[in-house]
């Protein structure tokens, strides 16, 4: 079975990604906080066994995305967008499964991701695996049918409890859900520093140490 990571991102622009870390952050150091997650993300994804690596970006492509195959976001709602890249994917590699990541957890594990892929491509094994987030939120999905991602498009994002609502809208519809490790994702200073300490070697780690916010 053809294996996919899907990375959601937004294009490293100020004043359009990482509002939230201003201040103490500034739009320009933000955007370049959110494009270093960006490059220690896509690093982690290319080291994903055996997967395929696809960007649904939101923005213009630039050189960092070299290597994968890039498709724009569609929809308005976080759900939608999501829903949509799956669809995508599914158009693009019928048959595959997926696992879809955002652009802010630059410490997540590569060999964690593979496994979540083995366990959705085993015809015995979950339909789906979601990985929590410390916020209340999620920070990966894989699923054995991307198109299943439809279940999620009405899912309220930036919740405490939205992780819990997708977790019953894959459930309600009769999938089988494992879960990953929980991660903390990149939105406030606070996510940053802590992010930060579980990835010290990264790009993330090095810049946000030099912007010293």
């Amino acid at each position: 079975m053809q294996r996919v990571l899907i990375v959601l991102a937004k294009a490293p622009v100020p004043g359009r990604v990482k509002t939230r870390l201003c201040p103490p952050a500034t739009p320009e150091q933000a955007a370049r906080l959110a494009a270093a997650a960006l490059a220690d993300t896509l690093a982690a994804a290319r080291r994903v066994p055996a997967a395929e690596v696809v960007v649904a970006l939101d923005g213009e492509p630039d050189p960092t995305l070299a290597g994968t195959t890039v498709i724009a976001q569609r929809g308005g709602a976080l759900g939608e967008r999501i829903a949509a890249a799956h669809a995508d994917v599914a158009a693009l590699a019928p048959g595959a499964c997926s696992v879809l990541i955002g652009m802010d957890t630059p410490q997540l594990d590569p060999a964690v991701l593979g496994r979540c892929l083995d366990a959705v491509a085993d015809p015995d094994g979950p339909d789906a695996v979601l990985g929590p987030a410390a916020d209340g939120g999620w920070w990966a999905l894989a699923l054995r049918d991307p198109r299943d991602a439809e279940l999620v498009r009405s899912v309220p994002a930036s919740r405490s409890d939205t992780g819990a609502r997708t977790r019953a809208a894959l459930e309600t519809a009769g999938l089988r859900v494992a879960a990953m490790p929980e991660l903390t994702d990149v939105d406030t200073m606070v996510d940053a520093h802590a992010v930060a300490r579980a990835c010290p070697g990264s790009r993330f780690a090095a810049l946000l140490a030099a912007v010293g916010a």
